[in-house]
């Protein structure tokens, strides 16, 4: 029983224990340690936990990512054509390397973790994506503010600037360190000479090597010199060695000599055979050393004009050499301004040939834009003038309707009315009496006038003559027939206002017959009243008109003597007395012709004015403006008929115009075909003048034609159009 429950205790202990080492070996396993340099960053279940040593992890409720914090490298080169610039333009070959890591803050470990991910947080690519641009742009910055050589002495200094500018905190990273890792002189060869800032560079190189090549040849130039020199100087005191060394043994041989000399004194013969060889032997010595000095000195002399000749051909050669370098340069350079100044001046003249054709066609669509104006214009106007006709007979019709209702009320006033037209019309036949008689009087006076200038003329117009009589009397005639004429219509006229008076009396009769047979009365004597009056007008119009075509007539004979006898007149006249006869009748003529325009225009307006009261006298109209501008406009429009049917009769150009293009009338047709045949010798399409204006058209026949006589026809025809203003019309409203 004992054992039993032994057992049982045993086997409970034993499951106890392991269930109690179970658990703490599954706690001990959701705690999980990280190594120096990197960090827990656990998330899921809470908040974003950061640990540097070791934090508690459950399965199922956080996941954990370990980021590595440990210090990278990130390596920024600039070599070759990217090398660095530093102040002075010179490119550097740099290689500097940036120490980064993940700042060990639990807020930095957050922020890149969150941005960029614990794996990839450390990578070295990622790294220098994240950090390159910015990084170089630092290198650049700062690099611009070094020179060449200072860049490479004060590498502290540049580090420094580097980092400042750069900043320690990196965005959760930290910049611990930077390193100048390569620093070279960038290979000139990877220069670019289009490059203004490489072109400042290489000249720098250029410059300081050529001055350090200079200054070494200078040097060693030097250098050979003093070597030179010290030869020089030792070969003079061995000379001089040698020279003492001569003098000693000569003072040897004298004293030898003179030892023998006296020992040997019995022999006389022998001692100056001896003098005589120890002398001749000191001679010859002595020119040897000589000779040999003389050889000495010439080498040396020799050998210094060589080193100088030496020294000026290697200066010479540096000179040209940097002459002929300097010479390809500026050759280089001015053939590049040329073709650029030749490029600039072709583009000139391309601009201005572009210039030129754009003002030709712009002039052309002015042209045209100004036709279409001048044709809606013309419209415009035509479109007003029949608006306001059909206004103006609009309202004469109603203002007459106003009349015959309201002539009950002036029956009095009419009768009145019509005794004062009477008078009236009394008193102007007498007038026009008396201004009939007037201009009688002044028919004989411009007889007279033109008798004189007949004088005067008479020497030009000597065999003409009998050729102005008969003149004179066919412009009397036409003249008459004309006055005659404008009688006939001007009482045609007259008698036409009469019967529209007439007419106008019954209808306001007809129309108050139905009112009383007293109304009617009145309405009745009314209208005879007024149709005496308008034939008392027609009858002092008549009149008026048959003493016109008489004083015309007159006038004409009064011409045709004055012709006849200036012509007599001339005749009789010398040579002096003709000349002062004619410059006084031809001031005489200007004169007359002055006061004759004069007095004519006077009575032409006169009779214009007296047609007008006539045309207007029974009219309705509205004027606009003041009384003076109404009547210059209506005299401007008259004048202006006038004036087109005189141009039209008198113009040979114009009449030439018609003969060529409307011949006479009967075998060339209307002026629409004659165009068409025009155009048809021009080979002109349809297409080609279906969109022109006239004068458009002319312009293009006349470009096309070099034959003189069509051309005159066309100026005049294109004159005529204008002084028509039909110029701007499109040549399908005349040639359809």
């Amino acid at each position: 029983m004992d054992s039993m429950l032994t057992s049982v205790l045993i086997v409970s202990g034993s499951i106890i224990a392991i269930v109690a080492l179970g658990f703490i070996i599954g706690i001990s396993s959701f705690y999980r340690k990280v190594t120096q340099g990197k960090a827990l960053v656990r998330t899921g279940f809470g908040k974003t936990k950061v640990a540097f040593k070791g934090m508690w992890v459950i399965p199922l409720l956080h996941n954990v990512e370990i980021m590595d914090t440990s210090l990278k490298q990130v390596t920024i080169s600039r070599e070759g054509k990217d090398g660095l610039i530093c102040q002075d333009n010179l490119r550097a070959d740099i290689k500097v390397v940036f120490f980064v890591r993940v700042n060990s803050t639990m807020d930095d470990v957050k922020r890149v973790a969150s941005t960029i991910g614990c794996a990839r947080a450390s990578d070295p690519e990622l790294l220098i994506t994240l950090f390159e641009a910015k990084f170089s742009e630092a290198l650049k910055t700062i690099g611009k503010q070094f020179d060449f050589v200072e860049l490479y002495n004060a590498r502290e200094k540049f580090r420094e600037e580097i980092i400042n500018l750069i900043g320690r905190d990196l965005n959760g990273y930290l910049l611990d360190d930077a390193a100048i890792d390569y620093l070279e002189q960038t290979p000139i060869e990877y220069l670019d000479e289009d490059n203004i800032l490489d072109a400042e560079g290489i000249k720098k190189i250029r410059d300081l090597t050529a001055r350090q090549i200079t200054l070494a040849n200078k040097i060693q130039r030097e250098k050979e010199k003093e070597i030179k020199k010290q030869d020089v100087e030792a070969q003079e005191a061995i000379l001089e060695l040698e020279k003492q060394l001569v003098e000693k043994e000569e003072i040897q041989k004298k004293e030898i000599a003179s030892i023998r000399a006296r020992e040997l004194s019995e022999t006389r013969t022998i001692q100056e055979q001896e003098s005589e060889k120890a002398e001749l032997a000191r001679i010859a010595k002595e020119r040897s050393l000589k000779i040999e000095k003389e050889n000495m000195e010439r080498d040396i002399i020799v050998a210094l004009k060589n080193k100088e000749r030496t020294d000026v051909i290697e200066t010479e050669k540096v000179k040209r050499d940097q002459e002929l370098e300097m010479t390809e340069r500026e050759r280089i350079v001015s053939i590049a301004q040329i073709e650029k100044e030749k490029a600039i001046e072709e583009e000139k003249k391309n601009i201005q040939d572009v210039i030129r054709d754009r003002v030709a066609v712009e002039r052309e669509v002015v042209e045209e834009q100004e036709k279409i104006k001048n044709t809606e214009a013309f419209a415009a106007a035509e479109r007003d003038k029949k608006v306001a006709i059909t206004q103006a007979e609009q309202k004469a019709e109603e203002e007459l309707v106003q009349k015959i209702k309201a002539a009950e009320a002036d029956k009095q006033a009419a009768s009145l009315e019509a005794d004062r037209r009477i008078i009236s019309a009394n008193a102007e036949r007498e007038a026009v009496d008396k201004e009939a008689e007037a201009k009688k009087i002044m028919a004989d006076a411009l007889a007279e006038e033109h008798a004189a200038i007949g004088l005067a003329e008479a020497r030009v117009m000597e065999a003409k003559a009998q050729a102005k009589e008969k003149e004179g009397e066919a412009e009397a005639s036409i003249l008459e027939q004309k006055a005659l004429a404008e009688a006939k219509g001007i009482e045609m006229k007259g008698q036409a206002q009469a019967g529209a008076n007439q007419k106008l009396g019954q209808v306001e009769a007809q129309l108050n017959i139905d009112k009383g047979l007293a109304e009617a009365t009145v309405i009745e004597a009314k209208a005879q009243a007024q149709k005496k009056m308008g034939l008392t007008e027609a009858e002092i119009i008549e009149q008026k008109g048959v003493a016109e075509a008489k004083i015309v007539e007159q006038k004409g004979l009064a011409e045709a003597k004055g012709v006849a006898a200036k012509a007599k007149a001339m005749q009789e006249l010398d040579g002096v007395g003709r000349e002062h006869e004619e410059f006084k009748l031809r001031l005489e003529k200007e004169k007359a012709i002055e006061l004759a325009g004069i007095e004519i225009q006077k009575d032409i307006a006169a009779a214009q004015a007296q047609v007008l009261a006539e045309a207007l006298k029974s009219a309705n109209i509205d004027i606009v403006g003041g009384e003076q501008e109404f009547f210059e406009r209506i005299t401007h429009a008259v004048s202006h008929g006038k004036y087109m049917d005189r141009l039209l009769d008198n113009s040979q150009h114009l009449l030439d115009v018609k003969k060529a293009l409307l011949g006479n009338g009967k075998e060339n047709g209307d002026f629409g075909q004659n165009l068409r045949k025009f155009i048809a010798q021009f080979s002109l399409s349809s297409e080609d003048i279906k969109n022109l204006s006239i004068s458009a058209l002319i312009y293009k026949m006349m470009e096309q034609t070099s034959d003189p006589g069509k051309k005159n026809v066309l100026q005049q025809l294109l004159a005529s159009a204008t002084q028509l203003g039909i110029d701007g019309k499109k040549i399908d409203s005349i040639s359809a």
